[in-house]
């Protein structure tokens, strides 16, 4: 799949694979159509809807990693972008019907190049730019505390100290 191409659910869960210093999991909601994120940013814990390409407010954690920023032309034919990103490969270019579509995409093509696989819907864990799919447990869910088969209903111990 084309960079250029990408739009709605396929450019939010592409922004996402981008985030890897952010995210740690991906996975979806309303019944596979929305993307949705769990991962830290900077001190900010983030757990939920994932829509940068619907809002500004969401698309402004790519804006923040953007190191160089040009906007060649914006008006009814769209805007083209060109931008350097902390943590991508070099400069790309993203061409879009709006500047916040051109942006992300020029993020995504900085990150993956101008071509990407199509979108896997299915919970994932992130572990650098590759995603791997995991059960429904999240990933920083896994428990401490392992069942032991010759403990008691209701034994709850002694509290910590």
């Amino acid at each position: 799949m084309n960079v250029a191409d990408l739009n709605g659910v396929a450019l939010d869960y592409w922004v996402a694979r981008s985030l890897h210093d952010f995210v740690r999991e991906i996975y979806f909601t309303d019944s596979g159509e929305i993307v949705a994120i769990r991962g830290n940013d900077r001190g900010r814990p983030w757990d939920g809807r994932f829509t940068p390409s619907t809002s500004w407010e969401t698309a402004v954690v790519v804006l923040e990693r953007a190191r160089r920023l040009d906007v060649r032309e914006q008006g009814e034919a769209g805007a083209v972008c060109v931008a350097e990103f902390q943590g991508g490969h070099g400069a790309a270019q993203g061409r879009g019907e709006s500047l916040r579509t051109a942006l992300l995409r020029a993020f995504v093509a900085s990150h993956f190049g101008v071509t990407v696989s199509d979108v896997l819907r299915e919970t994932q864990a992130l572990t650098g730019a590759r995603a791997v799919a995991i059960s429904e447990q999240t990933v920083g869910g896994f428990v401490e505390d392992l069942p032991r088969p010759d403990g008691q209903i209701g034994d709850i111990q002694s509290s910590p100290r």
